[in-house]
């Protein structure tokens, strides 16, 4: 048996735990919920004003702005275009109790992943309004038949035991620590970020400070475009991006033309609603560093960093870093989430404090799980013979 791969009875301890929970709650109810109905296509369940409001509304439980509708809207036209993404969702009285958009490729043995988790790196999770609500949309998945691959879910994700408990004598299922997502607590000692460091790295940073100061004038913006003056301000900060090292390696914004689509769409929907925060280093009015990033929910989310590798002498990137932290405490929002690939820098310099992620995999008893479990199989296997011989 492959190692680390569990049927869903003999899942983690604290995840059976918590499918005992659910599972006694249920007990406790009156009646058993009605079946949650089939997904949708994106497109086909948009088309239901009602479901699309109803989406909008079950935003203010979510933890994630991953979660929202604008991120798999912009996803699904862009980077998902050539994939199948479809809403698993609960209806309740007119509105959406829980749903999740997942993404699959064409074919009988597709199986179902997170959006944004490959394409742009993101975690994300079931959308729900209580806890409760994961379990008729944990029966849809598995209803499906498909096999599933979740990765960058949060630890805690209410859909993990739902999913556990809907694959009782159904498939088989695992749970693996993934990336996790780094994030830095603000408190009263952020409005100085400075302060936190020891004295050898405030002496770092004060050094960099005095380079920069000498190419020219240092200034520093935080900026809150509306849609008028977005597309200008997006385009200054991708050319930046383009002089450093990003355009070299393939992932600047703007070596992809899906994916300079994506985030244009994602951040002027976020404009719009007045969430989309974009800063700027500059030396004599040019612009070296620049950061765009969510002010959601009391949080800044950072989206996307990027320096002019001419000005690297000065660390320009670091102290727009250190300019943002600052303005995040001063604005007295709770945390600095930092999103994306999870880079050594930032476990070296700002934080180790992280949100745990896991990857869920599960596997129905099919054709389709079969398939899917022996093709993870080949590739674990490889990957420990090539430990194995190194």
């Amino acid at each position: 048996m492959i190692e680390g791969w569990v049927t869903a009875l003999d899942w983690a301890p604290e995840l059976h735990a918590a499918a005992a929970s659910l599972a006694a709650r249920r007990s406790a109810e009156p009646a058993a919920p009605a079946p949650a109905p089939a997904p949708l296509s994106f497109a086909r369940f948009c088309e239901d004003e009602a479901r699309l409001r109803g989406w909008r509304r079950l935003e203010t439980a979510a933890s994630l702005p991953m979660q929202g509708h604008a991120f798999a809207a912009a996803l699904a036209t862009t980077l998902l275009a050539d994939a199948h993404v479809e809403i698993f969702f609960v209806p309740e009285s007119g509105s959406v109790e829980a749903l999740l958009p997942l993404c699959r490729g064409a074919g009988p043995f597709g199986r179902w992943r997170m959006i944004g988790a490959r394409h742009v790196f993101e975690p994300g999770d079931a959308l729900c309004r209580t806890p409760q609500a994961a379990g008729p949309l944990a029966e849809a998945i598995v209803r499906s038949g498909r096999a599933v691959e979740l990765e960058r879910i949060p630890a805690d994700s209410p859909l993990i035991p739902a999913l556990g408990a809907a694959l009782r004598g159904r498939g088989w299922m695992s749970v693996r620590p993934w990336t996790p997502a780094p994030t830095i607590k603000l408190d009263e000692s952020w409005k100085d970020p400075a302060s936190r460091f020891n004295p050898g790295r405030r002496s770092d940073l004060r050094r960099a400070a005095r380079r920069a100061s000498e190419f020219g004038e240092v200034s520093y913006e935080m900026l809150s475009p509306g849609p008028a003056e977005f597309d200008a301000l997006f385009d200054e900060a991708i050319d930046v991006e383009e002089r450093s090292w990003k355009r070299e390696s393939g992932t600047a914004i703007a070596s992809c033309r899906a994916k300079e689509r994506f985030f244009r769409d994602l951040f002027r929907s976020a404009a719009e609603q007045g969430l989309f925060r974009i800063a700027f280093m500059r030396i004599d009015g040019r612009i070296v560093a620049m950061q765009m990033a969510l002010e959601w929910q009391g949080r800044y989310w950072l989206f996307k960093i990027g320096f002019d590798e001419q000005f690297g002498r000065c660390s320009p990137g670091t102290l727009l870093m250190l300019h943002t932290i600052g303005w995040a405490a001063q604005r007295q929002l709770t945390a600095f989430e930092l999103l994306g690939n999870v880079e050594p820098w930032i476990a070296q310099f700002w934080t180790r404090e992280q949100h745990d992620c896991v990857c869920l995999r599960a596997y129905p008893f099919n054709a389709r799980g079969a398939v899917a479990l022996a093709a993870d199989a080949i590739v674990w296997l490889r990957a420990r013979l090539a430990r194995a011989g190194a």
